[in-house]
């Protein structure tokens, strides 16, 4: 998702780098550009450069922060060479969770958050692809609708994203958040491509049962969620998301460590702080726990 939000500023005008551990997409996107196939099948190569250190680029604008979120730590304390005194860090993760955690690194007074319908498979180094297009959602920690925050959803227009700039960021996340309770430890416990997930009952009452959870953890903090107006949104997504992967079902064809702990583990752990029962995420939480356990 950093490799095609990033080429998408990059085309779109702005001055880019994209930052990354993993030295050989960082070397073949430098050598031969990044790779970007579309939903069409159609690939292009964007020469927007990457390196491995921080330090090379300086100061910058805007930091966009899209690592797995138990890498948040460590990748922000990494990127402090890229911190000037305007710096904005924004973070457009998985989950519930990440911002307090750049916020204690960086200060609460950088952060913006968002969520994104994009969505993007790693096909292999210096190559994805762009699976999903869909809205992206801002908005400042506070709710307040700032210069900033417009400049920032400005470039992510001059990219061509669709952006919709929120005074209540916390319910669109939890909005996303309850997309990814419902989807991503199933896609990935049963090897579904999302377009599978909706054409049988037995998930879809899975899903159903996982958000009524959410639901209720959410509107106990004053969140404001809809079960049917979720419901039919997830549905909707799945439908048009053809052949598309989710990222925990990415995560376990790759053997790596998943972000269960920031999707239902945030469901189980406030349902857990708030008296409410929550026994479906919890069960979603102990099945994807024991898969990663394999790896």
């Amino acid at each position: 998702m950093g490799g095609a939000l990033g080429a998408a500023l990059f085309e779109g005008g702005h001055e880019v780098v994209l930052v990354d551990v993993a030295r050989e997409a960082v070397e073949k996107i430098n050598a031969d550009g990044l790779h970007i196939t579309d939903k069409s099948g159609a690939t292009r190569a964007v020469r927007v450069p990457a390196t491995l250190s921080p330090t090379e680029t300086g100061a910058v604008d805007v930091v966009v922060v899209f690592v797995k979120c138990y890498h948040t730590e460590t990748a922000m304390r990494a990127a402090a060479p890229l911190l000037g005194p305007q710096t904005v860090v924004l973070s457009l993760q998985n989950g519930w969770g990440n911002a307090p955690r750049i916020a204690q690194i960086v200060g609460e007074e950088r952060v913006l958050v968002g969520v994104t319908y994009h969505s993007a498979i790693l096909v292999e180094a210096g190559h994805i692809r762009h699976s999903g297009v869909g809205k992206t959602l801002l908005g400042e920690l506070g709710g307040t609708v700032t210069p900033r925050l417009e400049q920032v959803a400005g470039a992510l227009r001059d990219a061509g994203w669709e952006v919709e700039v929120s005074t209540d960021i916390r319910s669109k996340i939890w909005g996303k958040l309850a997309l990814n309770v419902c989807t991503l430890p199933t896609s990935a416990l049963l090897r579904f491509t999302a377009d599978e997930l909706p054409k049988h009952e037995g998930i879809c009452r899975l899903m159903r049962a996982l958000l009524h959870e959410t639901i209720e953890v959410a509107q106990a903090q004053n969140i404001a969620l809809n079960f049917h107006e979720r419901w039919d949104a997830i549905i909707s997504l799945l439908e048009k998301a053809v052949g598309a992967k989710s990222s925990m079902l990415q995560d376990v064809e790759r053997g790596r460590k998943t972000e269960i702990d920031v999707i239902n583990g945030a469901i189980c752990e406030a349902g857990t702080r708030l008296g409410i029962p929550t026994p479906y995420n919890d069960a979603l939480l102990s099945l994807v726990k024991a898969l990663e356990e394999t790896f």
